[in-house]
């Protein structure tokens, strides 16, 4: 469940609840009470690892059967020592290049979907709502910034590529959300205001019992002094 922003004093009145987007963007950063981060932010780095690891296979696996196919093709004239020796010479040059060009797709597409998640995450937090239009802003802004080194030209191109990602992504992630029934930031907001209304509930109980504690007390105190004046006129 999400946690208010900020220490709760033992007395003190529950902080508010977030009203601006600013808020709703510190918030994503914050640790609760339990010291972890909301689900938005540890989504995105389970997404960063996901992408690292598909892409280190897309890319790493066609390289390893294509390294492996070119050592062979080219070590029909050099001796081994047996047909063991053969094959663990080829699965050692596929096994570079896996590790070599796995690599090369690998923080790239990781680096490519943490960008395009932190500002899709960003943009429906700090609007308070999800729509397609955050991803495919995210999109075209992740694009251009891959391209932003080719020029006016490659910066053009990574915005259309951007966009044309985003959509249909964000199209994907908004009918998982409608068949959950709600979105992440519809969650998190509904959760942050039922945990508001439980500590503000159990803040003005300990105030009641503050007070009435202390009109009891008063009364206490007022207690003897009047039977010690009602003796004083007996005598």
């Amino acid at each position: 469940m999400a946690e208010l922003p900020g220490p709760q004093a033992g007395f003190g009145r529950p902080a508010p609840l977030p009203q601006t987007g600013w808020e709703r963007l510190r918030e994503l950063w914050r640790r609760d009470e339990q010291q972890q981060f909301p689900e938005e932010t540890v989504n995105i780095a389970k997404s960063a690892f996901t992408a690292g690891v598909v892409g280190w296979l897309y890319g790493g696996l066609p390289a390893f059967v294509s390294a492996r196919k070119a050592f062979i093709e080219s070590s029909h004239g050099e001796i081994f020592q047996n047909r063991a020796d053969a094959v663990q010479s080829a699965h050692r040059a596929g096994l570079r290049s896996f590790i070599r060009y796995g690599w090369r797709w690998s923080w790239r597409v990781a680096a490519f979907a943490t960008v395009f998640n932190v500002v899709s995450t960003g943009l429906s937090a700090y609007r308070d709502k999800t729509t397609i239009s955050n991803f495919a802003a995210a999109g075209a802004f992740t694009g251009a910034l891959f391209r932003v080194h080719l020029g006016l030209q490659g910066l053009a191109g990574g915005v259309v590529f951007g966009t044309a990602f985003g959509v249909p992504a964000g199209g994907l992630l908004m009918a998982m959300y409608g068949l959950a029934g709600e979105t992440l930031q519809e969650k998190r907001s509904r959760e942050r205001r039922e945990l508001y209304e439980q500590r503000l509930a159990e803040w003005q109980s300990r105030l009641s019992m503050t007070e009435i504690l202390g009109q009891t007390e008063s009364n206490a105190q007022g207690r003897p002094e009047m039977e010690g004046a009602t003796e004083l006129k007996s005598y």
